[in-house]
């Protein structure tokens, strides 16, 4: 599976339940542009450092941006941007989940529920 950037900010920020979820996976892979969106939220050196510890603990794979991921995501855009406005990045990250055939773990499934041909998984944080 593919977790969203929202499900990692959520154990970032140390909510139980985000916590449990990713501990009790043996595996999961999270796009590149959900890695960038964190590291540019962070205070610190020291924040990177533990975010990259954890990914390693967590066993997570970061997926590169391919041509198969850019041009998915390039028609979501040319197919989404006007009448959902799709984001850039949600359109990577979904484009990431169809191409690697992975499901996509968010709190956020709005950002792709037009998405037809990607599989959402729903994630509550408080429960």
């Amino acid at each position: 599976m593919i977790v969203d950037t929202d499900v990692l900010i959520w154990y970032s920020r140390g909510y139980q339940n985000a916590i449990d979820f990713l501990h009790g996976l043996d595996r999961f892979s999270l796009s590149v542009v959900t890695y960038m969106e964190i590291v540019q939220g962070m205070r610190n050196k020291q924040e990177l450092k533990a975010f990259n510890k954890a990914l390693g603990i967590l066993n997570a794979q970061v997926i590169q941006i391919d041509e198969l991921i850019s041009t998915k995501a390039m028609f979501y855009v040319e197919q989404y941007a006007l009448s959902h406005s799709i984001e850039l990045a949600d359109a990577l990250i979904g484009a990431s989940a169809v191409i690697r055939q992975l499901p996509l773990i968010t709190g956020n499934d709005k950002h792709y529920k037009h998405l037809s041909d990607i599989e959402i998984q729903k994630f509550l944080i408080d429960g």
